[in-house]
């Protein structure tokens, strides 16, 4: 209805509304209620004003979206494995440059939604598609005794500017059973610039360990200058202790039990092992060339290129609430660029040339093909199995 002949049959109603008995009130407003289409409650507030009261105007709703927009927003969404909000404007972007290749031709209008959408509005849209992953699973590793001595415990908080200081940990998929041999994957992250490498090693032996530390140091595109680890045996050893030693890299290690010291590995370990593999067995050496091929290829290129993340700037204590702040999403490349003023390295600078003629649409489908193939090489396994 129009809003003046709302406000002048309201103030009719007003003065009849308020004189009536309480049948005739009843009465009154199923048909204020018919004429109007407000809600029964609503309409009650309104008629016990005073009748010369001037109605309030609607508030003015948000900015909607079309559906062909909401349509690639939640396509991207699921192409990049599900991010947050506010990860995914961020990545919106650059992923949106790939978009026409596979949804069709964006227009411009369409474009212009996608990239205006806020955080807070594609939570409201994607609440239904939104699924609770419920859960947990404790670490099979025991703590080291050897060497503690030698390695200092770091307790104060994180605050580097350049790229190289590393938190460590390892990962178990040993599914329900923790007897024999399985695989574990090795997990280290830059905590500046967010950058993750990940390797697959058989058990948690600390040859293997070392091994996969080399194979790593060799791929990343900056020095290493420090790492930071548990105390589980794997890490506090003689081994991994003399490979520091030699290639001078800090080593530190957290307290025991302590696992906020470690917060920005345990959080990838979810991000960029649990949330691929799941908590299932794997336990073959097929399995564990499968799992380094997707380490070493398209699953480091995705995470480390295309995949924003998101860094703890402060957090605050307010009554019994931790208020944190974060700074911009941003992809760990991004960061890693950042951090050179004039002349990038040789290393970062191939990165980033291959980062500009990659689909980060084929990737995601690259690795879904890669998990899909491990998952059912598990199942015929299984079957084989008595």
């Amino acid at each position: 209805m129009a809003g003046e002949r709302v406000a002048g049959i309201l103030k009719e109603y007003r003065k009849h509304y308020q004189k009536a008995s309480r049948q005739g009130r009843s009465r009154m407003l199923d048909e204020f209620c018919a004429m109007t289409g407000y809600h029964r409650k609503y309409a009650v507030s309104l008629l016990n004003r005073p009748a010369d009261e001037v109605p309030v105007p609607p508030k003015r709703r948000g900015k909607s979206y079309s559906e062909k927009s909401m349509r690639i927003i939640e396509k991207i969404w699921e192409a990049a494995g599900y991010p947050w909000s506010a990860r995914l404007v961020a990545l919106l972007p650059q992923w949106l440059g790939w978009a026409s290749a596979h949804f069709g031709e964006i227009d411009g209008h369409t474009r212009q939604e996608i990239l205006s959408i806020s955080a807070r509005q594609i939570d409201r849209r994607l609440q239904k598609r939104k699924r609770a992953i419920k859960g947990r699973i404790y670490g099979r590793t025991k703590p080291g005794t050897l060497l503690k001595q030698h390695i200092p415990i770091k307790t104060e908080h994180w605050d580097v500017q350049e790229p190289g200081h590393l938190e460590i940990d390892l990962v178990s998929h040993s599914g329900p059973s923790a007897s024999g041999e399985f695989i574990h994957s090795m997990n280290v992250t830059d905590i500046h610039t967010g950058w993750c490498e990940t390797r697959a090693v058989m058990g948690k032996g600390e040859a293997g360990v070392v091994a996969a530390m080399e194979d790593i140091r060799r791929a990343l595109p900056f020095a290493i200058k420090s790492i930071d680890s548990d105390n589980g045996s794997e890490f506090i050893n003689y081994h991994l202790f003399g490979y520091c030693q030699k290639r001078k890299i800090g080593f530190t290690r957290s307290r025991p039990y302590k696992k906020n010291d470690n917060a920005h590995i345990e959080q990838k370990n979810w991000t960029h092992v649990r949330k691929i593999f799941g908590w299932v067995r794997l336990d073959t050496p097929e399995q564990l060339e499968a799992m380094n091929a997707l380490y070493k290829g398209e699953l480091r290129l995705m995470m480390n290129l295309f995949q924003p993340c998101v860094k703890l700037i402060s957090k605050e204590r307010v009554g019994s609430k931790l208020r944190r702040k974060y700074d911009k999403p941003a992809t760990p490349l991004n960061r890693l660029v950042a951090c050179f003023e004039k002349t990038l390295p040789l290393p970062v600078t191939k990165v980033l040339a291959q980062s500009e003629n990659l689909d980060p649409f084929l990737l995601s489908e690259k690795i879904e093909r890669q998990v899909a193939a491990l998952t059912r090489s598990k199942k015929k396994l299984a079957k084989v199995l008595p």
